[in-house]
């Protein structure tokens, strides 16, 4: 069963978001945006909604899911660190979701090392229409990914880790060691399109968190960031957002008199 919804923290892109549980679980996500169906929907259920964990191997430590955790964001940032102290080390989890404009959607979960060696599980079980459709799931030869493939959604997960199959999921179990760090980097594509580009974790953590902190510097000289053309993203199957008509014209939207389409003002 999922956590207590209080439990949960969000990470986003702008346009969906993630929740992650104390226990290292995502058991909610919607992609490509907010307002589509969860692959991961254990929130409402169980696993078999749908969910991804990455965590400290149970029969490891029996404490690692309970009093030994601890979680923070960085900064004032949504990037996510989930921390566990073991008899054996300590290990952190690191999730976030890179801004974006027209691209792939991008789910990407960093195991670093932090102390000692620890044993650690992934189970990855994708489940589309809000836990109700099972995917057709196979590793693509040419990148190595495991791919998942039901109707219009595809989800290819790439990581150095080589999951296996088992009971509808897939899983994996590995060992962390104090400097080592471990990607996982997990994309939305439509299934008619061929795979998407390679991301690699690192580097979008590095961009990610810079861009964060430029953000922060233009809003600190009061500059406001450039609003998107609206319908400029259909042809990747992202609607125009109606913040940015608000933001565009903030004084005719508080006296409630935007003008209707394609009227001359």
């Amino acid at each position: 069963m999922a956590g207590p919804t209080a439990d949960h923290a969000l990470i986003g892109d702008m346009q969906t978001a993630a929740l992650v549980g104390r226990s290292g679980c995502v058991e909610w996500l919607c992609l490509p945006r907010f307002d589509s169906p969860a692959c991961f929907a254990a929130l409402l259920g169980d696993e078999h909604n749908g969910h991804w964990l990455i965590a400290p191997v149970a029969s490891q430590v029996p404490a690692a899911r309970g009093n030994a955790v601890s979680r923070r964001y960085q900064g004032d940032t949504l990037i996510l660190e989930t921390e566990w102290t073991t008899a054996s080390g300590v290990v952190r989890v690191i999730d976030f979701m890179p801004p974006r404009g027209g691209e792939q959607p991008v789910l990407i979960r960093i195991v670093r090392g932090v102390r000692g060696a620890v044993e650690m599980e992934t189970v990855l079980r994708l489940r589309f229409g809000y836990g109700k459709i099972v995917p057709w799931v196979r590793r693509d030869k040419a990148t190595g990914a495991v791919t998942a493939v039901a109707g219009p959604d595809s989800v290819w997960l790439r990581s150095p880790v080589r999951l296996t199959g088992r009971d509808m999921a897939h899983e994996a179990t590995f060992v962390v060691s104090a400097g080592d760090e471990v990607p996982f980097v997990l994309a939305w594509r439509p299934s008619h399109l061929p795979a998407p580009e390679a991301v690699d974790a690192a580097e979008a953590l590095a961009s990610t968190t810079a861009g964060r902190a430029q953000r922060r510097g233009a809003a600190q000289r009061g500059v406001r960031p450039a609003v998107r053309p609206p319908g400029r993203q259909h042809a990747a199957g992202v609607q125009p957002y109606a913040a940015d008509l608000v933001r565009a014209e903030p004084q005719r939207a508080r006296r409630g008199s935007l003008p209707a389409a394609g009227r001359p003002e």
